[in-house]
């Protein structure tokens, strides 16, 4: 899962609406192919203009979720459970059964004093009810009734034979969301905690909540950031290991790190972060930076930083983020150590691009890649998490309409899909908190990461999402690299991955398929936390554990289950195990490189961070 996003409704629907006009306006305007061709083209180019158009409008009033995909998924299931008069039975008794059971409840409330023993629990991960006013009367009545509507509707969604398990994902998940808003957490005189916390400070905690209300409606009506994150800014309290910006071109930035030991090994790190958010996740604060942490190990580091591209940038593709990226940042590395190979590591997004760089590679003979690692990274989509409920034809065509318009998915509009997959907690906690009991939650340095997005070229986004989630084309062997089709089994070099348990946007047990699918030595890790706090797991870190197994090329197949049974279990942060592998499939240590080469036009340009990462 990933941990805490800011709160940013996906679309504001008043702007949207005052924008209809202006919308229609230059859609109407735009050049479109054919326009001196033959009539019917030219009629043609013009209505695909107007659906396009259309289309975009809809999905800004809709946050981008295409109607057709959820009445497609909702009429799959009404259709067979209506002919299932087997299941309509069963759920009538489960109703009726839960009924009772809510009946005996109450009753036993008078009994016993307003505390009777729980007729069903929440599940681990909800904390909605954990304040112990929801044990008294009516708010333990409130609670249960809830948690049994919420069980019936599982049952209800679930389990229908005949619906496609694509669409009962979708429903079951649609139908979690608007129960959730109707919780009765979220409301001031349902909720006991919010009820006490008013009468103690006399309605106060409800006027500031009103006051955060309002700022964060201004802020995001102006599209203006957070003011507290003013004081995390990458450069003053963020993104501060010393280094220099050596190479520059018009995606990226690649920073090279001052060494802090009087030796380093000769292969450098070349890091490739997800270019959905800033980099510097992994140059945080002193004291949990990743950069940081390997420079003290002995290693020469090199870090890409994206550009935040805009609406000039919406023909830029996966192959350009191939090429002006990955493998431009390689090539200068290379010339600036002298190294034959480079340790290649990738984060999320990243880690997936820098796997198609590295399948390129090998695919053409080209082994100047010494290790790959990856962070959270899948390779395989098949089971990419409930991230994949939002990726059908329907919703990707429907995406591609609003990237249409805009040159670009923005990141408010990326954000919201982040938020609904745990909308409990990244939602309706923080309206419950915020503006009900009055309270800010204090920035720290991953929460003002996490607010500084970048937005997706339409182009590369486009190809991202059909590619990839929608064909699973590098997994199948059909993803083409300069007209070579290539796939994972390409890649040869040995492999450390990283999966972390909580994750919701590369579900462990995705990142955990490049075992069977690359042709190389395969290290995988799996650690606590979540797809963001899971990596920035530095040593010291208070309760990070971690499972480790090195398996061979051809070893047979093991499923997860079956992994975790024999992996080696340890205490403390898998930074530690990550430096070893490395120095283990490195040279011996020696003199440290230049900071840039000048000699081969890579003279140092500017210090870190450099001037990409503060771009808005």
């Amino acid at each position: 899962m990933p941990d805490p996003m800011p709160i940013v409704p996906s679309v504001a629907v008043p702007s949207a609406l005052a924008s209809a006009a202006e919308f229609f306006r230059k859609a109407s305007a735009m050049p479109f192919p054919g326009a001196a061709q033959e009539d019917n083209e030219t009629e043609s180019g013009a209505s695909e203009l107007l659906d396009r158009a259309t289309r975009a409008f809809l999905a800004r009033l809709t946050g981008g979720v295409s109607p057709g995909a959820l009445i497609e998924a909702y009429a799959d299931w009404l259709m067979h459970l209506a002919v299932l008069p087997g299941k309509q039975a069963s759920l009538v008794q489960k109703a009726v059964r839960k009924a009772s059971r809510l009946s005996r409840f109450a009753m036993s409330c008078a009994v016993a004093g307003g505390q009777p023993e729980a007729c069903i629990d929440p599940l681990p991960q909800d904390h909605r009810f954990a304040h112990e006013g929801w044990k008294t009367w009516p708010f333990n009545l409130y609670a249960q009734s809830f948690l049994l509507t919420q069980q019936w509707w599982y049952n209800a969604m679930t389990g229908v034979r005949g619906v496609s398990p694509h669409h009962e994902r979708i429903v079951d998940f649609v139908t979690r969301q608007m129960l959730d808003l109707a919780a009765p957490s979220n409301f001031l005189l349902t909720n006991p905690e919010v009820l006490r916390r008013t009468m103690d400070e006399g309605g106060m905690n409800l006027v500031r909540g009103s006051q955060h209300l309002f700022e964060d409606l201004e802020r995001l009506g102006g599209n203006r950031p957070n003011p507290e994150t003013e004081t995390f800014r990458p450069g003053e309290a963020l993104a501060v290991s010393p280094g220099k910006v050596v190479y520059r071109n018009r995606l990226i930035e690649l920073i090279q790190y001052e060494p802090s030991t009087p030796d380093v090994h000769p292969e450098p790190v070349l890091i490739v972060p997800a270019w959905i958010m800033k980099y510097y996740i992994l140059d945080l604060s002193p004291e949990n930076s990743l950069v940081r942490y390997l420079v003290g190990q002995g290693f020469t580091v090199f870090m890409i930083s994206w550009r935040n591209p805009g609406t000039e940038d919406r023909d830029l593709g996966m192959d350009d983020y191939r090429r002006l990226g990955v493998e431009a940042a390689l090539a200068a590395a290379r010339e600036i150590t002298g190294a034959a190979k480079v340790h290649a590591a990738g984060y999320c997004l990243g880690g997936t691009l820098l796997s198609i760089t590295a399948a390129g590679l090998f695919h053409r003979g080209d082994e100047s890649i010494a290790s790959l690692s990856l962070f959270a990274a899948q390779t395989d989509f098949t089971e990419a998490g409930e991230l994949t409920l939002f990726i059908d034809e329907s919703e990707v065509s429907f995406l591609e309409d609003l990237m249409w318009e805009q040159g670009y998915l923005d990141t408010a509009q990326m954000s919201g899909a982040f938020q609904l997959l745990r909308s409990k907690d990244l939602i309706w906690s923080r309206v419950v908190r915020e503006y009900l009991l009055g309270e800010r939650a204090p920035m720290f340095d991953l929460m003002a990461w996490n607010a500084d997005g970048t937005r997706m070229p339409y182009r590369m986004h486009s190809e991202y999402l059909r590619q990839l989630f929608l064909r699973n084309d590098f997994a199948e062997g059909r993803y083409k690299v300069d007209g070579a089709a290539v796939s994972v089994e390409d890649i040869t070099a040995p492999v450390f991955a990283v999966g972390t348990e909580q994750d919701h946007v590369a579900p462990w047990r995705s990142v955990f398929k490049i075992r069977h699918l690359a042709d190389s030595e395969v290290t995988f890790v799996l650690t606590t936390g979540g797809h963001n706090a899971g990596i920035v797991s530095e040593p010291g870190h208070k309760h990070r554990s971690y499972r480790i197994l090195t398996s061979p090329p051809h070893n047979g197949h093991l499923d997860p289950e079956g992994w975790v049974a024999v992996a080696d279990q340890r205490e403390g942060s898998w930074w530690e195990a990550w430096s070893s592998w490395l120095s283990e499939r490195s040279g011996p240590r020696g003199a440290l490189p230049t900071m840039g080469k000048a000699s081969v036009g890579l003279a140092p340009l500017c210090p870190a961070p450099g001037t990409y990462v503060l771009m808005r």
